[in-house]
């Protein structure tokens, strides 16, 4: 009888094992193939003329998938040249101008102590509970009086001060910091300055890594704010808003709009397949660090 049961167990085990990672592996199928559905539907329609879409649904290959026709109009008529320009200069300065305020607003609160620090903190952390929608109109009248309307340079810098959530990402990466390495600088001669641009600032490479990654996806997709405060599209048009072109309302050209959603998605799916293994470094470092 004991023999009997000892056999049980191990069958037991093995049977409810096998079915877990049965269960586990389709459930991975089944969620990654409704994921990749719209990225394919996408690429079908961007290949067929307005005549196949038509006449066709969504998942229906095109009779040709050599048609660029629809990538060069898409490129020529939302002004995509332009559009990629803005976005890329916008992108970059907003980068590097969150990426400094935010890593040297960090320093201050984390390595200083003064009257109304944590004060400035739970701003922030109220700050990030409001949504964006519901400051409009107190940020427009700001953006008016400032002149900064349909201007690329206060698009910039507005983009520039809503990036709560990273400087939270600083904070926490600066707590695992020893600030003996700050002492040890204090001595030497260094000044506050000095220590924060020579010493902590190559030490945040993890972070902010991770803090360009949600940041200027957030920026390279963000279509609301630009069309709000960009509003001469054909100067200051951005990636997010140049497909906006094909909208109108006698219909929509859903298969040019697919064609430049896919020459959107190209140049940041080329630096994510050159920089992967840094993205991939720098997050896994961040996440343990923080």
């Amino acid at each position: 009888m004991r023999k009997g049961k000892r056999t049980k167990r191990p069958v037991k085990s093995i049977v409810s094992r096998l079915v877990w990672n049965i269960v586990k592996y389709v459930s991975v199928i089944f969620f990654s193939f409704f994921s990749i559905i719209p990225i394919v539907s996408c690429v079908i329609t961007a290949f067929k003329t307005e005549e196949e879409y038509n006449a066709t649904n969504v998942m229906t290959l095109p009779e040709s998938f050599l048609n660029f026709s629809n990538f060069t109009k898409a490129f020529s008529k939302a002004n995509m040249f332009i559009a990629f320009r803005n976005s890329t200069t916008i992108l970059l300065c907003v980068l590097f101008g969150s990426v400094m305020i935010g890593t040297m607003l960090a320093y201050v609160l984390n390595r200083f102590r003064f009257v109304g620090n944590n004060l400035i903190r739970n701003l922030f952390t109220f700050a990030a509970l409001l949504p964006g929608i519901a400051m409009q109109v107190a940020v427009y009248q700001i953006m008016s009086t400032l002149h900064f309307i349909n201007t690329l340079y206060g698009y910039i810098i507005m983009m520039m001060g809503t990036d709560v959530i990273s400087i939270y990402i600083f904070i926490q990466y600066f707590e695992n910091i020893p600030k003996s390495l700050d002492e040890s600088a204090i001595i030497d001669g260094a000044s506050y300055f000095r220590i924060y641009l020579s010493i902590l600032l190559p030490l945040l490479k993890p972070a902010i890594v991770t803090s360009i990654i949600l940041k200027g996806a957030a920026v390279y997709n963000e279509y609301y704010y630009a069309h709000l405060y960009l509003q001469d599209q054909r100067k200051f048009c951005t990636v997010a808003t140049s497909l906006y072109t094909f909208t109108g309302p006698l219909g929509n050209q859903y298969n040019m709009i697919c064609a430049g959603v896919i020459i959107s998605i190209l140049p940041a799916l080329v630096l994510f397949i050159l920089c992967q293994r840094e993205i991939y470094s720098g997050i896994v470092a961040g996440a343990v660090k923080a």
